[in-house]
C-alpha cells in the first residue's frame, strides 16, 4: 500500500492529469505500478523520470538511503510495469541499465540536477539507473475525442514549457539530457503531426468538407512547425551549440505551436465532440 504522502501525489496526479503541486511542482513525473516482489499486489508509486528517445529513465535513488526502493525491488523481479503519464497509461519492461550505459545516464543527470549526486553521497550503494520501454498502450483516458486532443495538445505545452526554462537556465552551455530533452520532444512533436495529417485529418476531409479551408492552414502550419524542430535539432545536435541561439529557436518554435494548437482546437475539438 502507498504511503499517505505518495496516495495523496497519486490522487492529484490523475485528477490533473499528471500536474501536482507542492515538491513535485513542475517536475516530470510518472506513476508507476508495479507487481510486489513478494505479495504480488499492484504497487503504485510517483517517480520522476528523464526523456531518452523512444524510452523513459527512473533513478532508483530512495533519497540517498541505504536500500535500494521497493517499486525497483519488484521491476528486478517481474519486469513488466503500468506507467501513467497523465494523458496515456502504457505497459512497460523495464531494463536495468549496467556498467558504462548506467555510469553515463547517471553523470547526464547530475548534470542536469546536481541533487542526484548528493543521493549517491549519502548511501554506499550504486544508485540504479532503469530504462522503461513501452511495450503497449491505448489512446488518452479522456471523455471525448475533443478531450483527448486537449490532453495531448497540453502535454507539449507542458514539456515545451519545461525546456524553455531548461534552456533560459543553462548558462554557458547546454547539457547533455537537455539536449536529449529537446530531440525527445521534437521527436514527439513531428510523430504527432504525421499521425493528424494522415489520420484524423484525412478522415475529417472526408466526413466534413467545409473543413478543408481549416485543414489545409493547419497542414501548413506542420510544415512551418517541422522547418522549425528541423532547425532546433540542429543547434542542439551541436556539440558547440550556443545556448543563445538554442534560446530563440526555442521561442520560435514555442510561438508558432502555441498560436497553431490553439487554432486547431478552436477549429476541431467542435467537430469532434459533434458540437460544431
Amino acid at each position: 500500500m502507498p504511503n499517505d504522502f505518495n496516495q495523496q501525489i497519486i490522487d492529484e496526479f490523475r485528477a490533473n492529469h499528471g500536474r501536482v503541486g507542492g515538491p513535485f511542482e513542475g517536475a516530470r513525473l510518472i506513476l508507476l505500478t508495479t507487481t510486489g516482489a513478494r505479495s504480488g499486489a499492484p504497487h503504485t508509486t510517483p517517480v520522476g523520470y528523464l526523456p531518452d528517445g523512444e524510452r523513459i529513465l527512473v533513478i532508483a535513488s530512495a533519497g540517498g538511503g541505504p536500500r535500494h526502493p521497493d517499486w525497483y525491488h519488484n521491476l528486478v523481479a517481474d519486469p513488466l510495469a503500468t506507467v501513467e503519464d497523465g494523458v496515456f497509461t502504457y505497459q512497460a519492461r523495464a531494463v536495468v541499465l549496467a556498467g558504462a550505459e548506467r555510469d553515463e545516464i547517471f553523470a547526464r543527470a547530475v548534470e542536469a540536477d546536481p541533487g542526484w549526486a548528493a543521493y549517491q553521497a549519502k548511501t554506499a550503494r550504486v544508485i540504479p539507473v532503469v530504462a522503461l520501454h513501452q511495450v503497449a498502450g491505448g489512446p488518452p483516458e479522456a471523455a471525448s475525442w475533443g478531450a483527448a486532443l486537449k490532453l495531448v495538445h497540453d502535454a507539449f505545452r507542458r514539456e515545451l514549457a519545461l525546456i524553455r526554462d531548461e534552456v533560459a537556465r543553462s548558462g554557458p552551455g547546454l547539457g547533455a539530457q537537455l539536449r536529449v530533452n529537446c530531440l525527445t520532444f521534437c521527436h514527439g512533436l513531428h510523430h504527432h503531426h504525421r499521425n493528424e495529417d494522415d489520420g484524423m485529418f484525412a478522415g475529417l476531409e472526408g466526413q466534413r468538407p467545409d473543413l478543408a479551408p481549416a485543414l489545409a492552414r493547419l497542414r501548413e502550419e506542420h510544415g512551418r512547425i517541422a522547418a522549425l524542430v528541423e532547425r532546433l535539432q540542429q543547434v542542439v545536435g551541436d556539440p558547440d551549440a550556443d545556448p543563445d541561439e538554442a534560446r530563440r529557436e526555442v521561442e520560435c518554435l514555442s510561438t508558432e505551436l502555441e498560436a497553431h494548437l490553439a487554432y486547431e482546437e478552436e477549429q476541431l475539438i467542435p467537430v469532434l465532440d459533434g458540437t460544431g
